[in-house]
């Protein structure tokens, strides 16, 4: 079986679309047997009325408790079963109704000389206790985040937004490993045509294999080769609400402790909404001071490579002698120095991602200080240079949102080619490239360089800088009336 390419097929042939309408539980129980030939499937033998029954179901996603107190509601309620089962069971002769109940967790139940199955709710919703986000870190907001079971995902949206025009709208995706997606999005709010786009590119999604919120991100974006995230994604409820309640649309994906928020621009990736807890002053320095760090990140080393390289002319001299006096014994021009630092720099960060926490301190330690001196003594690298990577590290970490940060590693790589080769021509060729590129990208009919490109004046008063709450607000309780 490949997911990946989307052939996932049964391995069972049945000829009917439906089971035995004659009440058959035997061939029923064929028929199940053959749809889940698995040692985890659970089958218990009943007498309901002086008749036999068959009560089949998946150990490990259903409630043992609820199953036991099914089997003894439906012994004390012998006499009235038609009655009992048409409050508290689903009847259906479809297979494939049958095959995605058991599945989901539910039981199913035949009885002889019944041409249709009951379906009652056995389902065990495991779900994890409420933990911090530990990806969008919380400063002052929530100090919960989302966690894999929609239901529960949308009801912590639903306790920041008490009001009855939010909407969700529930949809599978998939052919055979279906999972559910929920549409979340205030009506009157959200625009149709941006909700009846994300409902015709959902629906064209065939894939078998998605498995969390980030692989469904990329499936809905709209050039998969781009170095920038078109989506954003969150782990935090309330900055999925602020969204919603900007007219923005929400995914909410089972099994997934994430969600995606629609559409995204560029400036969404710098903004906090911790920011909306802080001070006017404070929120728009923390803006200003990550768009700062993008630039860094992106820049510096390759400024550092052209200045070097090419326009050294344009350093003042008392600095110019103090770098050529820590280059004199590097072997390498300052590409391969560069690349050399870049590379041992991400390959640390991966492993202090990858290895529990009390090792990944001291990898960090190791590397920061003990790898860096002993380059820098062995003329492998300048002091300079280690000063560069440093300040390019840090601003990389100022950047809340993890998949732009990362992507910022990459597109820095050609940047320094381009500054070695042209000096500063390549870094303004290399600007531009991203600029143009930029305004190229549309998400669900939204440019990504919104509100600067097309320039929207409206929207000014809440991107780098952020005007006070009482005025932003009323300004957009305008805009939505």
């Amino acid at each position: 079986m490949d997911l990946q390419n989307g052939s996932f097929k049964n391995k069972y042939k049945i000829r009917s679309s439906t089971i035995n309408i004659d009440g058959n539980i035997e061939e029923n129980e064929d028929i199940i047997r053959k749809i889940f030939s698995t040692s985890d499937i659970r089958k218990k033998n009943l007498v309901i009325n002086k008749k036999q029954a068959f009560l089949f179901y998946l150990t490990g996603l259903v409630d043992e408790q609820k199953v036991d107190s099914f089997v003894n509601n439906i012994s004390a309620s012998s006499d009235e079963l038609e009655l009992f089962m048409s409050n508290n069971a689903v009847r259906s002769n479809k297979i494939v109704d049958i095959e995605k109940s058991i599945l989901e967790g539910k039981s199913i139940l035949f009885l002889e000389n019944e041409p249709a199955a009951f379906i009652y709710s056995t389902e065990n919703l495991m779900q994890r206790p409420f933990s911090p986000p530990t990806i969008d870190n919380s400063l002052k907001g929530t100090k919960i985040s989302f966690v894999e079971t929609y239901q529960t995902n949308i009801a912590l949206l639903r306790r920041y937004i008490t009001n009855s025009s939010f909407r969700t709208h529930q949809t599978e995706i998939g052919s055979e490993n279906k999972r559910t997606v929920s549409l979340a999005y205030i009506d009157g709010v959200v625009e149709e045509e941006l909700l009846s786009s994300i409902q015709k590119k959902i629906s064209e999604i065939k894939e078998d294999s998605i498995l969390n919120v980030n692989q469904l991100a990329q499936l809905l974006e709209r050039n998969p080769i781009s170095p920038f995230p078109q989506l954003l994604t969150t782990e935090r409820p309330d900055e999925a609400a602020s969204a919603l309640l900007k007219g923005r649309v929400i995914l909410i994906l089972d099994r997934s402790a994430e969600v995606v928020v629609l559409p995204s621009n560029f400036l969404s990736f710098f903004q906090s909404i911790d920011d909306y807890s802080s001070r006017t002053l404070v929120g728009s320095f923390n803006r200003i001071l990550r768009v700062v760090a993008f630039f860094i990140t992106l820049f510096l080393p390759g400024l550092y490579i052209a200045i070097i390289s090419f326009n050294y002319e344009i350093v003042p001299l008392k600095l110019l002698i103090s770098i050529g006096e820590s280059r004199t014994r590097v072997p390498f021009d300052p590409l391969v120095e560069a690349i050399i630092m870049e590379i041992t720099l991400e390959m640390l960060r991966e492993a202090g991602i990858r290895l529990p926490a009390p090792i990944s301190t001291t990898v960090g330690v190791v590397g920061g200080i003990v790898i860096g001196q002993a380059a820098v003594q062995a003329a492998i690298v300048s002091n300079i240079m280690v000063i560069v990577v440093a300040l390019t590290a840090i601003s990389s970490f100022i950047i809340p949102n993890f998949e732009m940060a990362s992507s910022l590693r990459i597109v820095r790589f050609p940047i320094m080619v381009m500054a070695s080769l042209f000096g500063l021509i390549g870094l303004v060729v290399s600007t531009m490239v991203l600029i143009v590129h930029g305004l190229t990208l549309t998400n669900f009919n939204t440019s990504y360089t919104v509100p600067f490109s097309p320039l929207k004046i409206s929207q000014l008063n809440d991107t780098l800088f952020r005007i006070p709450l009482r005025f932003l607000w009323n300004k957009q309780n305008k805009r939505n009336e």
